[in-house]
């Protein structure tokens, strides 16, 4: 499944067999002869232009005019977001069962726009809870394929996991969102280094080789997440003293 993510900039053109858009590609690579989704209904990519003239393909950060086919071209808006769906339509039921079967990281939809599109949809306020909700847990197991296919280590990929997981706790609470204690394990069980050594390590950030400082960057982007959940912890956990005593870290780091 080719991924796309259409924003569109105007209706030129409609009538009830579709129409001309101008759009912005804002995700994936955009060819003809794709399908989008608008709700339930689909629209058929059957023609792009770019300067006047025709092309087989456009991708992210790029405009073009395209000719769609479908009724509902009438109603689209400023603004609204078309995704690339195969011809018999992958929704949100359908790629929950496909990552269900662990499919093969080269499979479509690959991690990284999965990664996109899940977690723009997870964001999106239109959408009634449930269904964000459904979507965060699709964006989190995407963060997990996007470490596989890529090779990155599990204290590269936590800023994603944390921030995946946390807004999903900030936004709908510890009850839906996921277990603060949990995430706090997680990220904690990550940091290969004690406080004492992170901040002896931070005062002397200048001087240390380019990989660990690195390093100590990517504690630091985990801290704000740790404190993010910090008021849903017991004030007697041990988790929360922890998150205290790196949150006085932080700012010794570089």
């Amino acid at each position: 499944m080719p991924f796309a993510e259409l924003q569109v900039y105007s209706v030129e053109e409609a009538d009830v067999t579709g129409g001309v858009c101008v759009v912005r590609c804002v995700g994936g690579v955009a060819r003809a002869g794709q399908v989008f989704a608008v709700g339930e209904l689909r629209l058929w990519l059957r023609r792009i232009e770019r300067y006047g003239r025709p092309v087989a393909f456009f991708d992210a950060g790029h405009t073009a005019k395209v000719h769609l086919t479908g009724a509902v071209v009438a109603l689209l808006s400023r603004g609204q977001v078309l995704t690339s769906v195969p011809p018999d339509g992958h929704t949100l039921p359908d790629l929950e069962a496909w990552l269900a079967t662990d499919p093969p990281l080269l499979d479509e939809p690959a991690p990284r726009p999965l990664r996109v599109m899940a977690g723009s949809r997870m964001q999106d306020e239109r959408l009634p809870d449930e269904t964000r909700l459904r979507w965060g847990r699709v964006a989190l197991a995407a963060v997990y394929r996007c470490a596989r296919a890529e090779g990155t280590s599990d204290l590269a990929r936590a800023p994603e996991v944390a921030y995946v997981r946390g807004y999903l706790i900030r936004t709908f609470g510890p009850e839906r969102g996921g277990d603060p204690a949990a995430l706090c394990r997680e990220l904690l069980a990550l940091i290969d280094l004690t406080p004492r050594e992170a901040a002896e390590r931070g005062r002397i950030w200048r001087d240390l080789p380019a990989a660990e400082i690195l390093h100590l960057r990517r504690i630091k982007f985990l801290i704000p997440w740790l404190v993010l959940v910090r008021p849903h912890l017991a004030e007697d956990d041990p988790l929360a003293e922890a998150v205290d005593v790196w949150a006085a870290v932080r700012p010794e780091l570089p």
